[in-house]
């Protein structure tokens, strides 16, 4: 598709969100990249110019150098008029939250810290329980539907969503309007998502803030066991955090705490319907099966798409001068399908090993909440596969419009469930 169109076809659609509603165009488009321009600079038309670090070996490298990469000023592709549009709601900075992904050392290891404890593998263990319960409960509305629903609507977005809610002290009545926040936020460029009455995410971020100041005067007059505690209490060196870090802490947990997740149960789903041969395999074995099907299904569907880096010196990279103050777009996407690293890395294969995906960042960075959505995903699909009979798509999926955070927005299915399922 791409391999005779000129320089700016190209330069466009690396930055077209529907070019990431659309696997195939994604994957052939940056194929391309990755085979004839791997550094490459782009001017797409209505955004500032910027390098695009489509190779897995190359976005590992400029990870590792949290010194030398920083994620400030520029961590997402925004457009020069939404760009503008933060400059004149912050008074002049590029940033409407300030949270970790935002953040550069020490700021970024010292506020990492906070949370760190509960997201680690000794602390979800005592969740396990919990969490194979809410599974249950999610497969038992699936089961009531009645045999066919539209898969992410109906179960892959709830099921997250109720867990990190869980985790961080949100009550269920308010996971709608979190969900909905949530879906303008990383949807905003997606007809379907963005907010109706406004295409401007700043009211969305405010809402946020908001609904989370309210939890922090709670949590400091009446301390739980929940994170929301930890982030209203927390204190750097003994002064207690900024009102804005705060609010944004909470935005990062409550959205990419589900968000990611529901798109890679949806995604890996979707890829096992597409491939029957290893939805076969993984209801023969399911036990040994599950964990490497797990990392397939992230690998797979890479929920988060990019980030920005912007180097503050001189640095070469695959042959290309890259000047200080100059951004660079990691394309995870695109290094979970890098030849060089993947067997095959266009066929969906339960159990693929290695697999040394990056859908979590690598370095410095990777996703703090990595291990909580591989446990949240194994409990859903542990009671799934035990109880399903038989299940089918009912119709065409469809992808959100998005260049940031994007997957699945419909699946639907029809399935049948076993009778008297332990």
């Amino acid at each position: 598709m791409f391999e005779n169109a000129d320089r700016k076809t190209i330069d466009n659609a690396v930055a077209d969100p529907l070019t990431y509603a659309h696997p195939e165009r994604y994957h052939d488009l940056f194929a391309w990249l990755r085979k004839n321009d791997p550094v490459r600079w782009v001017e797409p038309d209505g955004y500032r110019p910027f390098w695009v670090v489509s190779k897995h070996a190359d976005i590992m490298e400029v990870e590792k150098q949290n010194d030398i990469f920083l994620n400030d000023p520029r961590l997402t592709l925004q457009t020069v008029e939404t760009e503008q549009a933060v400059l004149d709601y912050t008074g002049g900075s590029h940033h409407i939250v300030r949270s970790l992904v935002d953040m550069d050392n020490p700021d970024h290891r010292n506020y990492r810290g906070l949370t760190q404890a509960w997201f680690m593998p000794p602390n979800l263990k005592k969740l396990e329980a919990d969490i194979g319960d809410l599974a249950r409960m999610y497969v038992d509305r699936m089961e009531a539907l009645g045999g066919e629903c539209d898969f992410v609507s109906e179960v892959a977005v709830w099921y997250p969503l109720r867990v990190i809610m869980t985790v961080l002290g949100v009550p269920a009545e308010d996971e709608a309007f979190m969900l909905k926040l949530t879906q303008e936020l990383f949807g905003s460029t997606d007809p379907d998502m963005k907010r109706e009455e406004n295409t401007d995410f700043n009211n969305t971020v405010a809402d946020f803030f908001n609904y989370f100041t309210a939890i922090t005067e709670d949590r400091r007059k009446n301390p739980r066991d929940d994170v929301a505690t930890v982030i209203a209490n927390a204190t750097i060196d003994g002064e207690p955090i900024g009102h804005l870090e705060a609010m944004s802490y909470y935005v990062i947990v409550a959205t990419a705490g589900h968000d990611t997740t529901s798109s890679s149960t949806a995604g890996g789903l979707h890829a096992l319907l597409e491939n029957p041969g290893e939805l076969a395999k993984l209801r023969a074995n399911p036990e040994e099966m599950l964990p490497k099907a797990v990392d397939e299904f992230i690998r797979w569907s890479t929920p988060v798409k990019h980030f920005f880096r912007t180097p503050n010196a001189e640095y070469e990279l695959r042959g290309q001068k890259i000047k200080p103050g100059e951004n660079m777009m990691m394309c995870y996407w695109s290094a979970n399908r890098d030849e060089e690293v993947f067997e095959d890395p266009f066929t969906f294969r339960i159990d693929r090993t290695p697999n040394k995906h990056l859908p979590f960042g690598y370095g410095a960075h990777l996703c703090l909440g990595q291990h909580l959505a591989k446990m949240e995903i194994r409990s859903l699909y542990k009671e799934l596969l035990n109880r399903l009979d038989h299940i089918e798509l009912a119709g065409d999926p469809a992808w959100v419009q998005a260049s940031f955070v994007s997957g699945l927005k419909r699946l639907p299915i029809r399935y049948s469930m076993k009778k008297n399922a332990a």
